[in-house]
């Protein structure tokens, strides 16, 4: 076939023309997202713990870094109680993919495990970078006699009901609830707004015995009102070597790493996931922050969407399991 001059490479031209259009028709709008600049205005992390807590010292510390780096305040907002539901409920209502939730995966994770009935769908939350792992420690007041875990858990034995305790929501109790079950101890939960006065309460003889982040615990520990007796970790925290771990002390039922991290909505695109993980990482090269959360008894621990929705789901195992072991009934 032939074409009069011209004709044939401005057809093509056309073609090619309608052909590009037609394939920008059929990328879904969320791929268009995610070549989308972000941020564009400031950031918000909401903490569900307040001023202090492991949480909140990690969300301070990157925050500071990233909004160099992001070119726009990242704030901080403290939103403590309520089984962290309070946070939770701020974090989706804001559905803003600028307000993301900063904290530990287990004070939500044990959520379907404890109502049968919650005012959110967990699936709403999307785990996008872990940031670092909190070490958990089991402390006692300073002039008690017990010395070690298992003093301390002969005494309550042969004490039922006498002996109370402060616990972190999550995961933290259902460890603690778990150990009490294998150990057959009767320990009364003392619940708390805020977990921050709880070691306030057992340098002054009101409760017994706390399970909380080592930065909870660590300025009534400097103090000297209070003693820690294991960390909680797979691991000795690198700010305390010296304090042996649950499974070296002989309590494995109390071990549990705090996972702690960045989520967002489930509408964020994955590569504004990865983009932010990424960033987190740049943002820990230099150790800085690293040095900052060991002081306080955390390791950094910077992981992309994938490895913290992995993790996430090995925690939630090991609570199905306790549920299990103490036919755990749900709320409401």
């Amino acid at each position: 076939m032939h074409y009069p001059n011209g004709t044939f490479h401005k057809s093509m031209m056309t073609a090619a023309a309608v052909a590009g259009a037609v394939l920008a028709s059929l990328v879904p709008a969320q791929a268009q997202a995610q070549v989308q600049p972000w941020p564009t205005r400031a950031v918000k992390f909401i903490v569900p713990f307040g001023p202090g807590a492991g949480a909140d010292i990690g969300a301070r510390l990157f925050s500071e870094k990233l909004s160099q780096k992001w070119g726009q305040p990242v704030v901080v907002e403290n939103k403590p109680g309520g089984d962290s539901i309070v946070a939770i409920t701020a974090f989706l209502s804001a559905n803003d993919d600028h307000v993301l939730l900063f904290g530990p995966s287990g004070n939500f994770t044990v959520h379907p495990f404890v109502y049968s009935k919650l005012n959110y769908n967990p699936a709403d939350l999307i785990p996008v970078v872990r940031a670092s792992n909190t070490i958990l420690a089991l402390a006692v007041k300073a002039d008690a006699p017990y010395k070690t875990m298992k003093d301390f858990t002969e005494a309550a034995r042969k004490a039922p009901g006498q002996f109370n305790s402060g616990l972190v929501q999550g995961i933290t109790e259902f460890t603690f609830w778990g150990y009490s079950h294998y150990e057959k101890l009767q320990i009364t939960q003392v619940p708390y707004r805020d977990i921050n006065v709880a070691p306030t309460d057992l340098g002054e003889g009101r409760i017994q015995v706390v399970m909380a982040s080592y930065a909870i615990v660590q300025p009534q520990i400097n103090a000297g009102r209070i003693k820690p007796l294991i960390v909680n970790g797979k691991k000795r925290a690198p700010a305390v070597p010296d304090i042996p771990t649950a499974r070296e002390a002989g309590y494995p039922s109390l071990e549990v790493d705090g996972l702690v991290g960045l989520f967002g909505l489930k509408s964020m695109p994955d590569a504004l996931k990865e983009k932010i993980a990424a960033d987190f990482r740049d943002a820990a090269a230099d150790g800085s922050i690293g040095e900052r959360l060991k002081a306080t008894g955390q390791v950094i621990n910077v992981g992309g969407p994938k490895e913290f929705t992995e993790a996430i789901e090995e925690q939630r195992n090991n609570v199905a399991a306790v549920v299990k072991a103490i036919d755990f009934k749900p709320k409401n």
